[in-house]
C-alpha cells in the first residue's frame, strides 16, 4: 500500500508534480507566517486575536497541504485513467 503510494508520487505527470511543489511551498509559507504570529502573540503581545489567527492560519496551511496532496493523487489517476 505504501509502496504503491511512493511509487504514484514518484510517476507524476511533469504539471502535476509541479503544481504540487508549488502548492506545498504555498502551504510551507503559510505556515511560517502563522508561526511568527503565535511567536508574535507568545513574546510581545498578549493580544487573544493573533492567537486566533495564528491558529486558523496553521489549521488552513495543513489543510490546504493535504488537499494538495490527495487532489495531485486524484488529478494523475484521472489522467492516467486508474480511476
Amino acid at each position: 500500500m505504501i509502496k504503491n503510494l511512493i511509487n504514484s508520487f514518484k510517476n507524476f505527470d511533469k504539471i502535476t508534480h509541479k503544481i504540487l511543489k508549488y502548492g506545498l511551498e504555498f502551504c510551507f509559507t503559510l505556515s511560517i507566517i502563522s508561526v511568527i504570529i503565535l511567536l508574535t502573540y507568545n513574546f510581545i503581545f498578549a493580544i487573544p486575536f493573533l492567537y486566533y489567527i495564528g491558529i486558523s492560519l496553521f489549521k488552513l496551511s495543513l489543510v490546504f497541504g493535504i488537499e494538495f496532496i490527495i487532489c495531485s493523487l486524484v488529478v494523475d489517476g484521472i489522467k492516467k485513467q486508474i480511476v
